[in-house]
């Protein structure tokens, strides 16, 4: 393989239209593709889209839905770099795809932002296994699988 993404191939187009549609849901929801590639091959310029994307929106709430492998890294630029302070922003991901695998997490960890969202003050968080994390204490525990508190290890 040349690259990361040419072995692990990331979805065309994102399924969360689809799947939210069919979930019937009473959430004015507008969808905007910033990239679609595998997180390990994210760099400055695709998180420099990500802070622009928010920073021209309109909305309050963003969700983010990101690879897992760098889900911290563009937690942290965010933080960092976000000049609107004024919004609610908050990553989350899946250990496995929403499409594909049954015992998928997606379904799970998108519920469960999108619950918390308007719980939040303003800033970036991450949503994941049932936590909202600040990016400065997220740490990806590779040998379990899961984000904790760097405050847990």
């Amino acid at each position: 393989f040349d690259s990361i993404s040419d072995a692990i191939k990331p979805y065309d187009k994102s399924v969360l239209p689809d799947y939210f549609k069919f979930l019937d849901t009473y959430l004015g929801i507008r969808f905007e593709n910033v990239c679609m590639k595998d997180s390990r091959e994210l760099n400055k310029e695709d998180m420099q889209s990500c802070k622009k994307t928010i920073e021209k929106g309109k909305e309050k709430y963003f969700l983010i839905t990101h690879g897992t492998y760098t889900m911290p890294d563009t937690a942290r630029f965010l933080e960092a770099k976000l000049e609107r302070k004024d919004a609610v922003v908050l990553l989350t991901g899946s250990m496995k795809p929403i499409r594909g695998f049954d015992a998928s997490d997606a379904p799970f960890n998108l519920g469960f932002a999108i619950g918390q969202m308007d719980s939040l003050e303003p800033g970036v968080y991450v949503a994941m296994h049932g936590r909202i994390f600040k990016p400065s204490e997220l740490s990806k525990t590779l040998s379990e699988g899961r984000f904790t508190s760097i405050e847990d290890e």
